[in-house]
């Protein structure tokens, strides 16, 4: 599986993980991009979840922007939770959808 630039956690070259020093690359943009650019969708296609964007713009067309909240939560979620959840969650294992 690639993980674009990072090791898998499980891997035994990466101690990252296990000294608390893991540091994301992604998570900080994608909570920013999810707070400030939600009716667009920018936390999704930053991420590589193309389909996923698209949903979220056609929900924000079909719904008059009201489905907006849902990438602004989720930008809410991305700057809460650690760094390495983040990745194991949003980068790894390629979870779509909050």
């Amino acid at each position: 599986m690639e993980t674009y630039g990072y090791n898998s956690p499980n891997s035994s070259s990466n101690q990252n993980f296990s000294n608390g020093n893991y540091r994301s690359e992604k998570k900080l943009a994608a909570g920013l991009l999810g707070l400030l650019l939600a009716p667009f969708a920018a936390n999704k296609f930053y991420l590589g979840y193309i389909s996923e964007g698209f949903i979220q713009i056609a929900l924000n067309i079909g719904t008059c922007g009201i489905a907006t909240i849902i990438p602004f939560i989720e930008g809410i979620i991305y700057i809460t939770m650690s760094d390495e959840q983040f990745d194991r969650t949003y980068v790894q294992q390629k979870k779509g959808w909050f």
